[in-house]
């Protein structure tokens, strides 16, 4: 059974970097008959060799010999094939199970108040007013007043048992992903890396939490292409969530006065939402000519053309941030990783730990923190 599980391990961590298996055996300094007899479970290896192997492949001893749980009732649709797609998935569900470790360590569970909207949401027909009629009744379970922008997306969600998940990856078609309440979630993944800017983190979770909603019979871990139907749901749902249809009409009418460029940045910054996002909605009446007028004004104004990633005045990282060393999209100027921070599992590491339920390193391990990181976070809490 070990040797069957450190197989899988090597497998999954040799396809996630695009290796061979005569590569990896180079690194470890062995055969490739001795690999590929270790990977396909046919051999009993020697702990050096094994360290050999874990050293070669940048990974620690240890993983190789951790059970891979393996999720069913995930939503995970990439633009591309991802070749690290098995590997995500493994890190997702090890960092799960380290949540629900924790929650019933310390016997402090929250319940998913979406459960009930959700089944409601399954009979009525799919399309673009079943997405803002959700966004509706989620701002109204949440109390959100009309006008309410949302300033906290992580701690809203987590508010209402979600589990949230910065991950960074380097990767510009991957932007989040979800899972199922049955495959201990619900839980929502956004993608962090620097290169994505915060204004996308923001709306990939809002995204997330649309396909939990409105798409629980597509959560299955086989599909992996995305459905644009779904998507454009999703999207609608983020779009009116973020930036409720009364409070956009009320603040684009109060920034009348201004240039266009200038209307539409004060709105995004306003809501913490994309200019694309603005753009949007500003079609659905104006028409798609609205892309080219604000694209043209932009030019004019800065001298810039736009890039499909460029964010003007993007929010810096402390706006969504789960660790300071989560650094800012490098867009023009500037939302910051504050404006997404995950932190009831830090809590619940920072309970058990005081509690002597865990032990520093445990909470270390749990956080994907070494020890030292650790130890300064231990000190500064009051």
């Amino acid at each position: 059974m070990e040797q069957k599980i450190i197989g899988e391990n090597l497998r999954r961590i040799r396809e996630a970097n695009a290796w061979t298996q005569a590569q990896v055996a180079d690194l470890a300094g062995i055969s490739r008959v001795a690999y590929r007899n270790i990977e396909n479970g046919d051999s009993t290896p020697k702990v050096s060799t094994l360290q050999n192997i874990a050293s070669g492949a940048g990974v620690k001893l240890q993983d190789l010999f951790v059970p891979v749980r393996t999720l069913k009732k995930v939503r995970f649709r990439a633009l591309k094939k991802m070749n690290s797609r098995d590997n995500i998935l493994t890190e997702v569900a090890r960092w799960l199970d380290d949540f629900i470790y924790l929650e019933v360590l310390l016997n402090d569970r929250k319940d998913y108040i979406f459960k009930d909207l959700a089944r409601e949401l399954s009979s009525v027909p799919r399309g673009d007013d079943r997405a803002k009629y959700a966004a509706e009744q989620v701002r109204k379970k949440l109390k959100l007043k009309e006008k309410e922008p949302i300033h906290d997306i992580t701690g809203l969600l987590e508010s209402c048992g979600i589990k949230v998940y910065p991950l960074s990856l380097v990767s510009s078609s991957f932007f989040g992903l979800s899972v199922a309440e049955e495959d201990g979630g619900p839980a929502v993944v956004v993608n962090v890396w620097e290169r994505i800017s915060v204004e996308r983190w923001i709306f990939s979770a809002a995204h997330e939490l649309g396909h939990l909603l409105l798409h629980l019979d597509a959560f299955t871990v086989e599909e992996s292409a995305e459905d644009k139907e779904q998507e454009n749901e999703a999207n609608v749902f983020a779009s009116y969530f973020l930036m409720p249809i009364i409070a956009f009409k009320s603040e684009w009418n109060d920034t009348s006065g201004l240039p266009f460029v200038d209307r539409v940045l004060k709105v995004k910054r306003i809501f913490q939402v994309s200019y694309k996002t603005v753009l949007y909605r500003l079609s659905e009446s104006a028409g798609n000519s609205i892309w080219g007028k604000f694209q043209n004004d932009y030019r004019v104004r800065t001298g810039k053309t736009l890039s499909i990633t460029d964010e003007p005045e993007a929010l810096s990282p402390h706006k969504f941030q789960q660790s300071p060393e989560v650094l800012r999209s490098q867009e023009p100027d500037s939302l910051s990783p504050s404006h997404f921070i995950e932190d009831r599992l830090s809590r619940l590491v920072r309970n058990a730990i005081e509690k002597d339920k865990i032990t520093m390193s445990r909470g270390a391990e749990i956080l994907k923190l070494n020890l030292v990181a650790m130890r300064e976070i231990v000190s500064s809490w009051v």
